[in-house]
């Protein structure tokens, strides 16, 4: 469905005609102008009055029914195309979610396409109208806007995963919580979001070379005023240092599962060895008992009045000596 639907002229938002075609004829008249046209998770059929009044390519148009795309940048006859997937860390649960955003730039016209709930575009709309200033640069900016404000959100996601991560690690080490039998689940998981985390930010970087002019040979990219090209670097190093983030925790749940195993392996060793420990302390009696119990005539001491409390003293007195053997190499 169209959430919202503006002209903006001299980077301040007018009301216009309400048929679509003969708002864009007028914003392309007036000529320091473009309209915005926000939707929500659009079907078919109204996407159909969009795609036909802007011109808008088949392909693209299929991408932003479709979604489930990675970032990406297309550039068509009419239109650039790019898709965006902002992200959401819920903490409490230690989930990452991400959202779609598709933005199609032309003549004097945005589109942006919304899939899922984590979106910045009504914050990004409603502080470009508040700086006219900005927003007089036309779609570019509106693009630039988008981008930072994604990126920026990811730096927050990535600080918070990185807070997450260091309270898991004092978990695993600490002496009680590291034996759990869900810790290595909790570790898988947390890197599995990591991953979705990084199935997001990866891939931003060719687009945003390319709107930042350090793609190919420097192409400029269409529709995008190459005055605005420092502004999309800035965003892209801002993503460089989101990636950077992301291999770092990447690595470090790895060496932490890896310390977990390695951890779980030691104190398995420790528990063989007590069990080990107490089962020859047991087998010492057993042993005695069993050969005192075979019940033949002709055996040492058999009818000696004081045999029964010296073989008891003799257990008790053996049972002492590895007990104390055992727990001087650190086995109990």
């Amino acid at each position: 469905m169209i959430v919202d639907c503006a002209i903006y002229h001299h980077g301040r938002r007018t009301e216009g005609p309400e048929d679509l075609s003969d708002a864009l004829d007028l914003a392309r008249a007036e000529g320091d102008a473009f309209i915005w046209i926000g939707l929500y998770e659009p079907t078919e059929q109204e996407f159909d009055l969009v795609t036909e009044e802007f011109g808008l390519h088949p392909l693209a148009v299929e991408d932003a029914l479709k979604a489930h795309q990675r970032p990406k940048l297309e550039m068509y006859d009419d239109s650039l195309f790019v898709v965006l997937k902002p992200v959401a860390y819920e903490a409490e649960s230690d989930v990452v979610t991400t959202g779609e955003v598709m933005v199609f730039i032309g003549d004097a016209f945005v589109v942006t396409v919304r899939h899922g709930e984590c979106s910045p575009l009504a914050q990004v709309r409603r502080r470009l109208e508040e700086d006219p200033e900005m927003l007089r640069h036309g779609p570019t900016a509106v693009l630039y806007s988008i981008a930072d404000a994604t990126v920026d959100h990811y730096l927050e996601v990535a600080t918070e995963l990185q807070t997450d991560l260091e309270e898991l690690e004092a978990e695993v080490f600490s002496p009680s919580g590291g034996g759990s039998r869900h810790t290595a689940s909790r570790i898988y998981t947390f890197k599995r979001q990591i991953l979705e985390f990084r199935r997001a930010t990866v891939p931003l970087t060719v687009p945003l070379t390319r709107l930042s002019g350090s793609g190919t040979a420097g192409t400029p990219v269409p529709f995008v005023n190459e005055k605005a090209q420092p502004f999309f670097r800035d965003v892209n190093d801002h993503l460089a240092r989101v990636n950077e983030s992301v291999d770092s925790l990447d690595r470090l749940v790895s060496d932490i599962l890896a310390a977990h195993l390695a951890q779980m392996g030691v104190r398995q060793n420790d528990d063989m060895r007590k069990i080990s420990a107490w089962a020859a302390m047991a087998a010492v009696p057993t042993l005695i008992a069993g050969i005192y119990g075979m019940n033949f005539d002709h055996m040492p001491e058999l009818h000696w009045l004081w045999s029964y409390p010296v073989v008891i003293l003799t257990m008790m007195a053996l049972e002492f000596l590895l007990y104390h053997l055992f727990k001087r190499r650190g086995w109990l």
